[in-house]
């Protein structure tokens, strides 16, 4: 079997084409919705003058952040009764309408906290779409073909957020973050159009979960948790994972922050530019990881790429030129993309189908919980320290976590063995 014919042959079936065209409309709109929220609390501290910008940083991610951590160890058990498909429409016509009435709300107000409100009901939605995405992938595509797809949906998400951080910041800036908004509802509205189009029948994946009483709902819950707590290659992959979250926390307070204190004019374009350039290099990253990364043992794989993501965090964060500033964040996006796709892969290997969307939903509470503990602490030590020394910490976390991971494969040596190699 060849490799080359992997991405075409998914990419040409109906019901994959149809969730990597809404995945990639999807994630565009995140994007946008990311640097518009930047923009507007841009603009609300006076171009990032106010003190107060860093604790806006802050409490974003943490409203971003808090929907996850209350809901999703109990959205799981119901994703897993429910038609997937329908979880993602709804989802995305949801976040449509949220996004428009952000800049009306903000507008009537001149205040964060109705923001913050809509953010938060915002990535509500999110709870339920993830998981659900996650959870229907195995099941519109061969086995033998799970990696190729999570690799391909993985792409959908680096491209995504290629255009939108660079068309994304350059609308920020010159349109305003309400124009961006404006557009981010109608890629969701697109994204609708697109997940109708998957021929997806649900009748044969409830047959195996249980009648729907409040004792089996949270016997269901917990049935989750212990998988978490004991399958090996879930642990691996949310080790892994949690490292790539907290680092994603602290870039997004002191990142931001550095970014914007070292540049002449502050502005969402150099942001967008920056991610642009990780998506090149998580692009790189993930098609690594779907050819020559295939006989490489997956512990390897992923405690490498955090080792060497950390170090290339380590010259972000003691530069002030542009120019490094992009080939870190490229060295950063390259090494880091394992954890995404690899990851994503050994949950659903190593889970079974009644329990994906549980599996899939408390991997979202566990990453938001280590992302928002991380833009806490990246908040606290931006203020007291700066954005530099504030970064050398999640590097430092990133390279710990990384040798943690190698260290793994030491200890369960069945998780050093290459899928479909013997």
């Amino acid at each position: 079997m060849s490799h080359g014919e992997r991405g075409p042959s998914l990419l040409g079936q109906r019901d994959f084409a149809a969730l990597w065209w809404g995945q990639l409309i999807s994630i565009l709109g995140d994007r946008l919705t990311y640097l518009a929220l930047g923009g507007l609390l841009l603009e609300h501290t006076h171009r990032g003058a106010d003190a107060r910008y860093p604790v806006l940083l802050a409490l974003l991610g943490n409203v971003m952040g808090a929907p996850v951590l209350l809901f999703s160890p109990f959205t799981g058990a119901w994703v897993d009764r429910m038609n997937l498909k329908r979880v993602l429409i709804v989802s995305d016509l949801m976040r449509a309408v949220i996004v428009l009435a952000i800049p009306w709300t903000y507008a009537l107000t001149a205040h964060t906290g109705t923001t913050f409100a809509l953010v938060f009901l915002l990535f509500t939605c999110n709870v339920f779409f993830l998981p659900a995405k996650s959870a229907m992938t195995p099941e519109i595509v061969p086995p033998d073909q799970l990696l190729a797809a999570n690799s391909l949906l993985s792409v959908a998400g680096i491209a995504a957020t290629a255009v939108g951080a660079l068309g994304g910041g350059w609308v920020v800036d010159h349109w305003g973050w309400p124009a961006a908004m404006q557009i981010d509802a109608l890629t969701y509205l697109v994204s609708v159009g697109s997940i109708a189009a998957v021929r997806y029948k649900a009748a044969g994946r409830h047959a195996t979960v249980a009648a729907e009483t409040a004792h089996h709902y949270l016997r269901e819950v917990q049935e989750g948790w212990s998988v978490v707590r004991h399958n090996r290659h879930v642990g691996l992959g949310l080790i892994a994972l949690a490292a790539v979250w907290i680092g994603g926390g602290f870039m997004h307070v002191a990142g931001n922050q550095h970014i914007q204190q070292v540049a002449s004019v502050p502005g969402m374009e150099r942001v967008g530019v920056l991610l642009f350039v990780l998506g090149l290099g998580a692009a790189l990253g993930t098609w690594w990881v779907n050819t020559r990364g295939r006989g490489w043992p997956r512990p390897l794989a992923l405690g490498l790429g955090l080792v060497l993501a950390g170090l290339a965090l380590v010259a972000f964060a003691l530069t002030r030129r542009f120019a490094v500033f992009s080939l870190a964040a490229f060295l950063v996006g390259a090494f880091a993309a394992p954890a995404f796709v690899l990851t994503e892969t050994l949950l659903q290997e190593g889970t079974e189908l009644a329990q994906r969307g549980r599996i899939f939903s408390l991997r979202d509470f566990l990453m938001r919980a280590a992302f928002m503990l991380s833009v806490v602490a990246a908040g606290s030590l931006s203020r007291a320290f700066g954005g530099p020394p504030t970064l050398l910490v999640a590097a430092g976390c990133l390279v710990a976590v990384g040798a943690l991971t190698l260290g793994w494969g030491r200890r369960y040596p069945g998780l050093m063995l290459v899928p479909g190699g013997r």
